[in-house]
């Protein structure tokens, strides 16, 4: 199989991920609230981790003198985005719940920052196959699998927890994949060496997801359960990464 093949296979699973992880979520007809807030804790957590432990340093290694500027204007872009639409709603569309309430614009500009982060997933597989080290893109391919259900269960949920119903979680997760597999495919029509400015932008927006959008509404119900979640996602990205690391050396 030549490099576009490879890419087209191993991009297409990956992007399956996406939907797998979002169809368990709305499989389940009705979810507890306090279910879909944990759930959220957890997101936010490991998109947090994948911005500052990977995403910041990466973008500051291929564009140093840019990137900073770039991560600025990404937070700021959403963080515009999402108080100029935003409006209250609550868990499973029900009001007054104190402590239970997420930000419509949440959803939004978590899928947004999300659908960005998962294009540069399938560039990442798309080019290891581009050139033409197919251990190199397999590798890539196995590493990225392990964060494919997560990110379809991550969006699902926040998707029912701003309001959506069970239809557009599963459409949020198939936009995740679709962006997967678009990421995957554009290695062999674009210049690669776009992404150096691409992804800064795009860890911006993933900073105001996680730190300013999901941890701060989770954070309104009380206990050790939300911080414990979301320490967990946290942890959860870290060991997934040194695993990798292994893997590579």
């Amino acid at each position: 199989m030549d490099g576009l093949a490879l890419t087209l296979t191993f991009g297409g699973i990956a992007a399956l991920g996406n939907v797998v992880g979002g169809a368990l979520i709305v499989a389940k007809r009705s979810w507890d609230r306090r279910v879909l807030t944990y759930c959220v804790a957890f997101g936010g957590g490991f998109l947090l981790a994948a911005s500052l432990l990977k995403m910041v340093p990466t973008s500051l290694s291929h564009a140093p003198t840019v990137a900073p500027f770039l991560l600025l204007a990404g937070y700021f872009l959403i963080h515009f985005f999402a108080h100029v639409l935003g409006e209250h709603v609550h868990l499973g569309g029900e009001p007054h719940h104190q402590g239970e309430e997420v930000h419509h614009a949440v959803g939004v500009s978590t899928i947004i920052g999300l659908v960005i982060h998962t294009f540069f997933d399938g560039l990442a597989i798309g080019s290891g196959f581009a050139l033409n080290n197919v251990g190199l893109g397999v590798l890539v391919f196995c590493a990225i699998m392990l964060h494919k259900i997560p990110e379809g269960f991550t969006i699902a949920s926040i998707t029912l927890a701003s309001g959506g119903g069970r239809k557009w979680a599963l459409a949020a997760a198939v936009g995740l994949a679709g962006a997967t597999l678009m990421g995957a495919l554009s290695v062999f029509a674009v210049d690669v060496g776009l992404a150096k400015y691409a992804l800064p932008l795009a860890t911006g927006v993933t900073i105001h997801v996680a730190a300013s959008d999901l941890i701060p509404e989770v954070n309104e119900v009380k206990g050790i359960g939300v911080p414990s979640l979301v320490l967990a996602g946290a942890v959860a990205f870290y060991v997934t990464e040194r695993w990798i690391e292994q893997l590579v050396n």
